[in-house]
């Protein structure tokens, strides 16, 4: 039942009466009998807005569980307990798998920044780097001045592909063992199929990788190197299978895995942390984002020298994981696992931020469109209405 909140609610009956007297003397006394249109034309705001307090798949209660109508400015009775803070819609899988695939070609320019300083080293060594970089800015500046603002997302669709499948898969992967919730399974073998899945993820989309990452840093100069050394993803599975086989195109796999587990184990404990910080930060979402981008660095910057030896071993061809890792700290030193560090901070700064504002403003169109169901539309408007003698 709806219930309608008025300040004549709080007047008494006797000064209504007294009022009303008041002003048919005062009509009668200093002014005509009948009155202007003017008067007689009630008029008061109407306000169709409805007010969206919400979070990220969370509505905002007001009061003692009162939830705001979407239909109406009215309070309406309060939710049952099990319905109190119940989440907004979800958007669906493809919502979600084409925000992931947009998001990613926003940081492209900085996922393919920070390939190109991590893997300098080697295209040095190869020749196809006349001298390193000096930093984010040069990097940027040098690659555009060389080969075109377009350039900074090459290697973008592998990379893309990449993710987008990596989550398709893993959305398949919720699924099944939520149909299978009921099941009786122990500790040990819910951890194996957990890690199972991720390892049969990681080998699906690593081809995908594998060619993005070489694209990315097929530099183009202005000197003798004027020309790619690929033409395509197909033109570096080709190269690839016709030099090394189909294991080439997995190099580098063990140590991409190590990573994920490390990746894992580090934010297994903080997970609980970063939810509370979450929830207390519900409709700051600048906050979110901050919180996300800290919870997923954590990982990141401490599993990134496993990931610089993964993608140097994609560049070149290694005895083994560790005879890379060996090499690579004999004759660089450990900076070098570091190289575009700052690059990949960047790369999740810009992600989460761009993933929090889109899915906020998914959020604000789904509770718009909701209030539309009585056919208004969000804004402000005046309605009139004719006061006819005797209404009060």
């Amino acid at each position: 039942m709806r219930t309608c909140i008025s300040f004549s609610n709080y007047c008494s009956p006797f000064l209504q009466e007294s009022n009303r007297a008041k002003k048919v003397n005062c009509r009668m006394e200093y002014g005509p009998m009948h009155p202007p249109v003017s008067q007689k034309i009630h008029w008061q705001p109407d306000l169709p807005v409805r007010h969206f307090n919400y979070t990220p798949r969370m509505q905002h209660i007001h009061g003692d569980g009162a939830l705001v109508n979407r239909k109406s400015s009215s309070v309406v009775t309060p939710l049952p307990p099990a319905f109190v803070g119940a989440p907004l819609e979800r958007p669906s899988i493809q919502t979600e798998l084409a925000v992931s695939g947009i998001l990613r070609t926003a940081v492209a320019p900085f996922e393919r920044v920070k390939l190109l300083m991590q893997n300098q080293n080697e295209m040095i060594k190869s020749g196809r780097l006349t001298q390193p970089y000096n930093g984010i800015f040069d990097c940027f500046a040098r690659t555009i001045r060389n080969e075109g603002i377009r350039s900074l997302w090459r290697g973008n669709i592998a990379t893309a592909t990449a993710h987008v499948s990596a989550k398709a898969i893993q959305f398949k992967i919720q699924e099944y063992f939520r149909s299978h919730a009921d099941s009786r399974w122990s500790t040990f073998q819910i951890v194996s199929a957990v890690v199972l899945s991720s390892a049969v993820n990681l080998f699906l989309v690593y081809p995908f990788l594998y060619a993005g990452t070489r694209m990315a840093n097929d530099v183009k100069t202005t000197g003798d190197l004027s020309k790619r050394q690929f033409n395509g993803i197909l033109d570096v599975y080709r190269k690839t299978l016709k030099v090394d086989g189909i294991a080439g195109l997995f190099r580098g796999y063990t140590m991409a895995l190590a990573q994920l587990g490390m990746v894992t184990v580090l934010s297994a404990p903080l997970k609980p942390w970063h939810q509370s910080l979450l929830n207390q930060t519900q409709t700051n979402y600048l906050g979110r984002a901050i919180i996300n981008c800290g919870y997923h660095l954590t990982g990141s910057l401490a599993s990134y020298p496993l990931d610089t030896v993964t993608r140097r071993m994609m560049m070149t061809k290694y005895k083994s994981s560790r005879n890379a890792f060996a090499q690579i700290f004999k004759t660089e030193g450990f900076k070098s696992f570091y190289k575009g560090a700052g690059a990949s901070i960047l790369v999740s700064a810009v992600f989460n931020v761009s993933a929090v504002s889109l899915f906020h403003l998914y959020d604000v169109y789904h509770a718009a469109m909701a209030n539309r169901g009585d056919g208004s539309q969000p804004g402000f408007a005046i309605s009139f209405r004719w006061k006819r003698d005797g209404d009060k």
